[in-house]
């Protein structure tokens, strides 16, 4: 089986039934090693959603990691804009943290499990292959994933480690944007609403509405194209050259700065046309048609493959960081289409970029029930004043009045 790599979830699941648009599936039934848990769940995504059962089997790594090992698996039973037409994988291996696993965190996700049982270091680093090449094809690139370590034939130069700010989706913190090298000049806040994650399980570069919008303004601004339709910026039309034209050349940088693992310090992941204006396969004998790899988000900034395929990504959860470091494989006719730069100063930016509440869904759950406990509390306390007999209420005084000054109303939930 094909599976998907997504540092964006924590579930490993494959096809557990026939499906029109999936080649192969997983027959619990062959298997001598398969435990069903009897467990439902439920994964929705960006985009798409699957429902199915977990149960544990008895996996082996390929290469390098020698062994069985035991850990959760979930059969999909069905699905909703999953399984694509065309798309040749048949499952996803969910490589976030337990805090995203469905039903709840105590679902052991699959590169725990390894880590736990075959003793390996815990890190994971992620090269996606793929840079100018048609978006549709066989659906699948090259590229590597190595479990336990960093390869140092996956990478040229140096890393650079920014910190992870929370251990749910590998969240990071981005100070400011540049096209063209021309800063967007808005509240690094902007950024990080409501969080930067890096999944390799989303398509495109998604920016949050206002920095998508100061992007495009920016890149139709610098780019040497005169007119460009409303509707390439927002992913409904393409555009097209001759096939002899390069239309890269036309388009500006982009440019990302993250805070290094020293605060005071930052680094720059630059990505060039090649990475973000992407060819499409097979439409029209004489032209090449291309689409934008940067689209809108309305609740976070995501460094999806758009910008992944530019570099060697490390997830090294041992030490809390995500490190880049430029991708060999990120050239297009023979010249990179990704650049790394630094150190630079974090002076020209807040302290702190990201917001301090973050609202995971278990704790807004709490917050919800305990929230719900304490109107009925009160809504209890009220009903029991009011049944109370008149003579033994107490008779306020002006001191007891509750007024703008009080306590009670200084410290209200707002």
């Amino acid at each position: 089986l094909n599976i998907l790599v997504d540092t964006g979830s924590s579930n490993f699941a494959v096809a557990g039934v026939p499906d029109p648009d999936v080649t192969s599936y997983f027959n619990t039934k062959l298997s001598s090693t398969y435990k069903s848990q009897g467990i439902d769940v439920t994964v929705k995504y960006s985009q798409g959603s699957w429902a199915g059962v977990l149960g544990t089997d008895v996996i082996t790594i390929p290469k390098g990691i020698y062994g069985s090992y035991t850990v959760n698996i979930a059969t999909i039973l069905e699905s909703e804009n999953f399984f694509l037409p065309g798309v040749k994988w048949h499952g996803i291996l969910g490589l976030a943290y337990d805090a995203l696993a469905k039903p709840s965190s105590s679902v052991e996700t699959f590169f725990d499990s390894l880590v736990r049982q075959a003793k390996i270091p815990n890190i994971f680093s992620l090269q996606m292959c793929g840079a100018g090449l048609p978006v549709s094809g066989s659906g699948t690139n090259g590229g590597s994933l190595v479990l336990g370590g960093i390869e140092p034939n996956l990478y040229k130069g140096d890393i650079w480690y920014t910190p992870i700010k929370e251990e749910w989706y590998y969240q990071v913190e981005i100070l400011k944007l540049e096209v063209g090298g021309q800063n967007l000049e808005l509240d690094c806040r902007e950024y990080n609403a409501d969080k930067a994650i890096v999944d390799s399980g989303t398509t495109l570069l998604r920016l949050p509405q206002k920095v998508f919008n100061a992007v495009v303004q920016a890149i139709a601004r610098t780019s040497l194209i005169q007119e460009f339709s409303s509707g390439f910026w927002t992913g409904s039309q393409l555009a097209c050259w001759d096939k002899t034209e390069r239309p890269w050349s036309l388009f500006p940088k982009l440019s990302i700065y993250l805070r290094d693992e020293n605060s005071s310090r930052s680094f720059r992941i630059s990505i060039l046309p090649q990475l973000y204006i992407q060819p499409i396969l097979g439409i029209g004998e004489n032209l090449q048609c291309y689409r934008f790899g940067i689209s809108s988000s309305m609740n976070a900034l995501v460094i999806g493959a758009t910008v992944m395929e530019g570099f060697y990504v490390i997830f090294d959860r041992a030490q809390k960081r995500v490190g880049f470091a430029v991708s060999p494989c990120a050239e297009v006719d023979g010249s990179p289409v990704s650049e790394i730069e630094g150190p630079f100063t974090t002076a020209d930016v807040a302290s702190n970029c990201v917001s301090s509440i973050s609202f995971h869904e278990p704790v807004l759950w709490i917050a919800s029930y305990a929230l719900m406990s304490l109107c009925g509390i009160i809504l209890l306390v009220l009903i029991i004043l009011l049944l109370i007999p008149p003579r033994c209420q107490h008779r306020y005084t002006d001191n007891d009045v509750v007024n703008d000054e009080s306590s009670l109303v200084r410290h209200r939930w707002k």
